[in-house]
């Protein structure tokens, strides 16, 4: 607790010194390929929302801008290294040009809810940009659903710390809540997309 403590008190300090800017330098490391957790990232910043430092929707705007700009750089990175890289050496680690030609035809049909759903996931969230970009899943509709589930999680994670207010030290508690809430909402809308796929066929 006083490791968390210290870290939460270090973040506030840094965030309320580097503004939104810090907010979104963070945000774009924890959907990236660095081992970031937004979780002590958005609530730290949803607290100075409450204390009026910040503003609240410029601090959602500057969480998912961050985030955003994160998944684009590893959509970015495995479109341009990623899949040349895999084409050449993927027999080495049993990876076919067939099964990176399922995966392209995966995501052209279900790469919207894949994206969706695996930003809501702990961390999918972060790496679900690579088969994307593998997949050259189209850069409209990736950043569409990317920003949805991101946002989603963004706001959550900010209320959680302007809602809590000086009761910082309960946020533990309630992200263990929170993480279990999303997966089961993530599992929600997969469900959901299978039950309509079904009826589509069946149709």
């Amino acid at each position: 607790m006083h490791i968390i403590s210290a870290l939460t008190e270090w973040l506030v300090n840094t965030i309320g010194r580097m503004g939104y800017t810090g907010i979104i330098s963070l945000m774009f490391l924890e959907s990236s390929f660095f081992p970031f957790p937004s979780e002590v990232v958005m609530p730290p910043a949803g607290y100075l929302a409450w204390k009026g430092e910040m503003s609240l929707p410029l601090v959602l705007l500057a969480g998912i801008a961050g985030s955003l700009l994160g998944a684009l750089f590893n959509y970015w990175i495995a479109v341009k290294l990623g899949r040349p890289f895999l084409l050449r050496y993927g027999k080495y680690f049993f990876v076919s040009p067939e099964s990176i030609n399922k995966a392209d035809e995966f995501f052209s049909r279900h790469g919207h809810v894949s994206t969706l759903v695996g930003r809501l996931l702990p961390v999918i969230r972060q790496y679900i940009s690579l088969p994307a970009g593998i997949a050259r899943m189209p850069m409209k509709t990736f950043t569409l659903f990317t920003t949805i589930g991101a946002g989603a999680w963004v706001v959550v994670l900010t209320f959680a710390g302007y809602l809590l207010g000086e009761h910082q030290n309960l946020l533990k508690e309630y992200l263990h809540v929170i993480t279990l809430a999303c997966v089961g909402l993530a599992v929600l809308i997969a469900g959901g997309y299978m039950l309509i796929l079904r009826r589509r066929r069946r149709s």
